[in-house]
């Protein structure tokens, strides 16, 4: 005689479902305006897949907030107390499963390559909206890269020509540290400022001013402050 079958029952599969359901990749914030992390935190919060575990100001809170083992660092570009190139170089060297979405108000013209260079997995602009943010976001935690279409076309270009390196602009002859300098050269930071903030000596800073006049064909000093100056008001 064939025993009973037991109702079926979907009490475990529901909950497995449910559970599966509220399974959220996590993300750290790194931004120097606390506004604009919040509108960030409740853009994500709301998504069903992605939450925000914590928030920085500045790349040393944000090595504090790294033991929450975040799936993906959202962060700015332009941080307090250091670059923020550096600090992605910092990250990708110290947790290279680590991935990291840059998102910044500064032209990914010049600036996007140059944090892939340093390990970020993709880069979006802030003026790019909320819904092709969400898309960055899940493309870079999938393992893909991510750049505007605008700029994916423009990389390729460059490969597929085969154009020498800074054959755009003479900017993007500089080295990812002379472009942190020359940046602060237009913010009219002085030698010992720039030393401080970038945690160079004085005589460091200096060299590089001489190879940034150089690799630029300036003068001198004042016509390296002004091309600085001149060129970040065009950002």
């Amino acid at each position: 005689m064939k025993k009973p079958k037991k109702p079926f029952s979907t009490t475990a599969s529901r909950a497995e479902i449910k559970a599966a359901a509220v399974v959220r990749k996590t993300i750290l914030l790194v931004d120097d305006h606390p506004m604009m992390r919040a509108g960030l935190e409740q853009l994500i919060n709301r998504q069903p897949d992605l939450i925000v575990c914590g928030e920085a100001g500045n790349p040393t809170d944000a090595f504090g907030q790294l033991s929450k083992k975040p799936d993906l660092i959202l962060t700015d570009l332009t941080l307090p107390g250091r670059g923020g190139i550096e600090f992605i170089k910092d990250i990708n060297a110290l947790h290279p499963e680590l991935s990291i979405l840059v998102v910044s108000m500064h032209d990914e013209v010049v600036y996007a390559e140059r944090c892939l260079r340093a390990g970020a997995r993709g880069y979006i602009m802030k003026e790019s909206g909320s819904e092709n943010l969400l898309i960055a976001i899940r493309r870079v935690l999938e393992g893909q890269p991510y750049v505007s279409p605008m700029m994916s076309d423009r990389i390729l270009g460059n490969i597929s020509a085969k154009r020498p390196r800074g054959s755009d602009s003479p900017i993007q002859a500089l080295s990812d540290r002379e472009f942190e300098v020359f940046q602060l050269i237009g913010q009219g930071k002085s030698t010992r400022e720039i030393a401080e903030q970038l945690h160079l000596s004085s005589k460091t800073v200096d060299v590089h001013r001489t190879h940034i006049r150089e690799k630029l064909d300036l003068k001198d000093v004042t016509a390296l402050a002004r091309y600085a100056i001149r060129w970040l008001e065009t950002q």
